[in-house]
């Protein structure tokens, strides 16, 4: 059976093809079925951001982390950058070399090499490179593991992103440090909602994408947070959009370090952390 009626107007059915997401003969199994919704789930939260900014009438920089095989930064050029006809980039960072080596070769095979690039570098290098603008528009994490969404979010910073989105994933950090710091936070009667180790894994992945929510605001960003797609799809489902609006937030700071103090994460005030005043 064909699944035509799956795929975006004007989507490259070669790209699908290539990306695995449908089989040579053109059929969809249940898997990149779901994996597709994903993508163009996220594409409709982009989307709106990309026509922001050539409204503004600039070339639009878009760098994407933990980039993996692409699937995003594929389906956003094939659906809004390869019409454009300037000078828009976008950038997948990844450090697995054979995935990097990979998504070159098919971008070249596509002819999408004149607006994609793809480099073999973590986040932290990626900071530095020369292979990158000093500024970027939009900086992109979807599915980043634990601290790959942190380093994504202080890249954006560092770049001066005029918007971040993420949606992340398996964060184990926070709820690391709320294990080794647990006895300090037992005077306070909040810590019984990380007491069992089961609530200190949920309330971790919970307090993580909280405590970045507040340093976004606190670095000037409008943020939103919804769900990507229902849960039925995906347990990694929270989609996090800033936007800089160039208003540091003081009570944002605020908050941010009366948390972390609160709750025993005194160690994670760098990786948190908010502008200095």
């Amino acid at each position: 059976m064909s699944n035509t009626h799956d795929i975006r107007p004007g989507q490259s059915i070669e790209l699908l093809k290539e990306l695995h997401i449908l089989t040579r003969d053109g059929k969809m199994n249940q898997d990149s079925r779901r994996k597709l919704k994903q993508v163009y789930h996220l594409f409709q939260f982009i989307e709106p951001l990309l026509k922001s900014l050539k409204e503004d009438g600039r070339d639009i920089s878009l760098v994407d982390h933990g980039a993996g095989k692409s699937y995003l930064g594929f389906i956003l050029y094939d659906l809004f950058f390869k019409d454009l006809g300037d000078r828009s980039h976008i950038y997948g960072i990844e450090t697995r070399e054979q995935l990097v080596l990979h998504t070159r070769e098919l971008a070249q095979r596509l002819g999408f090499a004149r607006g994609m690039s793809f480099l073999n570098l973590s986040v932290a290098q990626a900071t530095e490179s020369v292979e990158l603008p000093p500024t970027v528009d939009i900086v992109t994490a979807l599915h980043a593991c634990d601290t790959a969404t942190d380093d994504a979010i202080r890249f954006a910073l560092r770049k001066q992103a005029r918007y971040i989105v993420v949606v992340p994933c398996c964060q184990a950090e926070v709820a690391a440090a709320l294990r080794r710091n647990k006895q300090q936070a037992m005077g306070d009667p909040l810590s019984e909602i990380w007491r069992h180790p089961l609530h200190t894994r949920e309330f971790g992945s919970q307090v993580t994408n909280v405590l970045r929510c507040l340093q976004l605001e606190a670095h000037g960003y409008q943020v939103s947070v919804t769900e990507l797609v229902g849960w039925e799809h995906s347990m990694k489902n929270e989609l996090i959009i800033a936007q800089y609006k160039n208003a540091p937030q003081r009570r944002a700071a605020e908050r941010l370090n009366a948390m972390l103090d609160r709750i025993g994460l005194q160690e994670l005030k760098t990786r948190f952390f908010a502008p200095e005043a």
